[in-house]
């Protein structure tokens, strides 16, 4: 799997390019698309709050380098896996940095050969930025280029470039690259479609860890048939496509540390054959000559072994190999250096020592016969100096004195002048906070009296309604008035109609009233002789019985009329009849 430090270079051009002020920083609008565009090529889920939640606390605008990569290390370069197109990524990237740095430039190389260079440049860069490669790698890109295009290296030209770099002291970056490559500099005379194929061969080796590639003979698993196909060996796989082109991927061979590659004898007409043995399948392929059979079985097997002993492809190592020489051999220098510093600075003691020796013994020599005239001067001379220095003492610590009383003074007037600073700010606070407060009650008392105003028209138009409305009701009215008006006329001619009828019912209530009497007075003498006549016939049995109310019972009809007797007169009555009925028959 690619290392940190390589996914970085390419996202390190894609920032600075986005950076327009070049001023090291970016704004985080740009920043949100770089880091979708980064999650959508790493395959890795992206959260779009997420850059604003991780720069929630930071609201200065733009945002710096070393601002971006706690982010970037913590959102998308640790949840990245193996499974993304690091080509991908670097063609997002280049799209980003190359238009404003080659867009005017006429390069001999096509633009997809800088793009190449400029991959090539990143996988032997320095792990510092800005980035640079040094004299070394480059030498080691232009000596496979040259070897790539079959051509023979060129020691001195190269040798006066290098001290024409070490002249300046500095180190080409990665523009400056392709100008050296693309203006022809170590490449003048040779064909630019040469060029091109050997750009793409190291670009294959280097970036893309291309070990082997070219076209051999696989047999099939289910037909048993042989067809010819474009190998490319890598470090962990082997895949085989219809054509170099790439376009049409037939296969991919996984290998393994249980995988092995094995030679085999010529059969069914086919020569120089080997097959590698996986855990799965094997697969049977025919190299074109015995070179090259030998040349893959070969480079094969020692992918399978790095894969055992835990290495990496032979290029990383290689790299990581230099780059370990290089850091050791500049340790050894700076500490040859540091020793030679050192031993310079000591010599430089020593004999400014003896210097000083020599000249301490001259003037110790001198200073021998003046010793004692001087030792008597010195203390004459140090008595006075103590008197004038004791003088000076005194008048020193009175100056300090009045200093200090001077300095608590103003440290007082300083107290309270910061105690009127403090007043006079709470005031200004509260004056402030009142002025807010009336802008916002004459805001509120603004918004009131438009509502009011609003009211208002409302309600003068509810008003015009209602006088409309009062006018159509008065106009009604009116007609209605006169309505009335009739109706009470023709009522009061009814009333005094009526009031005729009454008086004439008045008459006639009187004059029933009249016949009433007269009637009363003829049933009280029907009472009288009625009760007359009860008194004479209640002494003869069954002829009659004062009327009293029947029962709500069916009732019996008797000869003498509707509830004449009771049931027990009439049982009475039927049994005296039947005794009566038989009393004649029982004497014959």
């Amino acid at each position: 799997m690619l290392s940190r430090d390589e996914i970085l270079k390419p996202i390190w051009y894609a920032f600075t390019a986005l950076d327009v002020d070049r001023n090291g920083k970016v704004s985080k609008s740009q920043l949100k698309v770089l880091s979708h565009n980064l999650c959508t090529i790493l395959r890795i889920p992206h959260s779009s709050s997420a850059l604003e939640e991780h720069f929630k606390d930071d609201d200065e605008g733009p945002v710096s380098t070393q601002g971006y990569m706690p982010y970037l290390n913590m959102f998308i370069l640790d949840k990245i896996q193996a499974n993304f197109d690091f080509n991908e990524l670097n063609k997002m990237c280049w799209t980003l940095s190359s238009p404003k740095h080659i867009s005017s430039k006429h390069l001999l190389i096509s633009r997809d050969d800088t793009f190449k260079v400029w991959c090539i440049f990143n996988f032997l860069s320095e792990d510092k930025y800005p980035l640079h490669i040094v004299t070394e790698e480059l030498e080691y890109f232009l000596r496979r280029l040259f070897g790539a295009m079959g051509c023979g290296w060129k020691e001195d030209r190269f040798e006066d470039y290098k001290l024409q770099l070490c002249a300046k002291k500095k180190d080409l970056n990665a523009w400056e690259l392709i100008e050296l490559i693309g203006m022809g500099h170590f490449t003048k005379g040779i064909n630019t479609q040469t060029l091109s194929m050997a750009i793409s061969v190291v670009h294959q080796e280097l970036v893309m860890d291309v070990i082997k590639q070219g076209y051999m003979m696989k047999k099939g698993h289910k037909r048993k048939n042989w067809t010819e196909r474009w190998f490319e060996l890598h470090l962990n796989y082997m895949s085989y496509y219809v054509s170099e082109d790439l376009i049409e991927q037939k296969g991919c061979i996984s290998l393994d540390r249980n995988c092995c590659v094995e030679s085999l004898p010529d059969k069914d007409g086919k020569k120089n054959l080997f097959i590698i043995k996986c855990v799965e399948k094997s697969f049977e392929i025919s190299a074109s000559d015995k070179k090259t059979k030998q040349e893959w079985i070969q480079a094969i097997q020692d992918c399978i072994v790095r894969i055992r002993q835990g290495l990496s492809s032979p290029h990383r190592e290689s790299r990581q190999k230099r780059r370990e020489l290089r850091n050791r051999l500049k340790a050894e220098q700076e500490t040859m250096e540091n020793r030679m510093r050192q031993l310079q600075l000591a010599n430089e003691r020593k004999q400014a020592q003896l210097e000083a020796m020599s000249k301490n013994l001259q003037e110790a020599s001198m200073r021998g016969d003046f010793e004692e005239q001087r030792r008597l001067q010195t203390q004459n001379e140090l008595l006075d100096q103590y008197r004038r220095d004791l003088e000076q003492e005194k008048m020193a610590r009175m100056q300090m004195e009045e200093q200090v009383v001077e300095k608590a003074n103003e440290v007082e007037q300083y107290w309270q002048r910061t105690q009127e600073l403090e007043e006079m700010y709470r005031q200004l606070k509260k004056a402030l906070d009142d002025e807010r407060q009336a802008k916002e009650d004459e805001e509120a008392l603004r918004k009131l009296q438009a509502r009011l105003l609003q009211e208002e028209a409302n309600k003068r138009l509810e008003l015009e309604q209602i006088h409309l409305q009062q006018q159509q009701t008065l106009s009604q009215s009116r007609k209605e008035k006169e309505e009335l008006e009739r109706e009470r006329t023709e009522k009061e001619r009814a009333l005094q109609a009526a009031q005729e009828q009454l008086e004439s019912l008045r008459r006639q209530r009187e004059g029933a009233q009249e016949e009433y009497m007269a009637v009363t007075r003829k049933l009280e003498r029907a009472a009288h002789k009625t009760k007359n006549w009860k008194h004479k016939v209640s002494n003869h049995e069954g002829l009659l019985r004062t009327i009293s109310p029947g029962t709500k019972g069916p009732t019996r009809m008797t000869n003498w009329g509707q509830a004449a007797f009771t049931d027990t007169e009439l049982n009475e009555m039927e049994r005296i009849w039947q005794e009566n009925k038989n009393r004649p028959y029982d004497g014959q």
